[in-house]
């Protein structure tokens, strides 16, 4: 069982295969971890591109049922997260590499894409979070009530104003559209990205399509993709080509 240190951090990671090097994020908001993939996500991808990418995913800090640990920086928590995925690249000796993340994936990727732009090769988003202006208290509500509760329940040091004031940053502060990036900053990413819509509260599909028509280099999938499941491999197959045009031939 793999763990990286960074500071107080301690991330675990797995990884699968061989080749270009993909970063997955999994689903799960602040409780995504490893496990997803094979239980919960539509499709498992390690399962579906190890034989052709080096597949590389942890369990988020501090998430229920994960094995990652370390503090909470209550003024800069998207990029808490951030440093975790950069620092396990920048661990594990990568440079440059593909991601592609579900649910709480998206905005990861989106704060991966302004952070480091020049890493990331392409990007896939499948369900991607984002903010509807009619539910902006969704994410700290269920945060509050998914993860922060059983998280100071097992760790008596973060308290439960730590929650929130961890919560209030990362979801009120600035509780539109795609958490954190702006639409100018989509406007101008050039990095290739595909988009998997979804359409249920927490991945409105709204702002997924807003995203994608603000992308420069955007691709979508069919809508709704994951519903009948007869369609899954059709956009498994859509993803897999997406990766193959924009893999280098070698990556740094």
């Amino acid at each position: 069982m793999p763990f990286y240190a960074r500071g107080e951090a301690r991330i675990h990671y797995e990884e699968a295969g061989s080749g270009i090097p993909l970063l997955l994020i999994s689903g799960g908001g602040l409780n995504s971890k490893i496990s997803y993939m094979a239980e919960k996500a539509p499709f498992n991808p390690i399962a579906e591109f190890k034989s052709e990418y080096r597949c590389i995913i942890s369990d988020l800090r501090n998430a229920n049922g994960g094995e990652s640990t370390g503090p909470l920086e209550v003024d800069r928590p998207w990029d808490m997260y951030t440093d975790d995925h950069l620092g396990l690249m920048d661990h594990l000796g990568i440079k440059e590499f593909m991601v592609l993340g579900f649910c709480i994936g998206g905005p990861f990727i989106w704060n991966l894409l302004k952070r480091a732009p020049q890493r990331i090769i392409a990007a896939v988003l499948a369900n991607p979070s984002g903010s509807r202006p009619e539910k902006r208290e969704l994410f700290y509500e269920n945060n509050t009530k998914g993860w922060g509760a059983t998280l100071t329940a097992r760790r008596p040091e973060i308290t439960k104003e730590l929650v929130d004031q961890f919560l209030t940053k990362m979801y009120r502060t600035n509780p539109d559209f795609v958490f954190t990036v702006t639409r100018n900053f989509v406007r101008s990413c050039q990095t290739p990205v595909l988009i998997l819509p979804d359409d249920t509260p927490p991945h409105p599909y709204v702002v997924a399509r807003e995203a994608a028509l603000l992308a420069p280099k955007s691709e979508v999938s069919m809508f709704p993709w994951y519903e009948p499941k007869e369609q899954i491999p059709l956009v498994v197959r859509q993803v897999r080509s997406f990766m193959k045009a924009h893999r280098p031939a070698k990556a740094a």
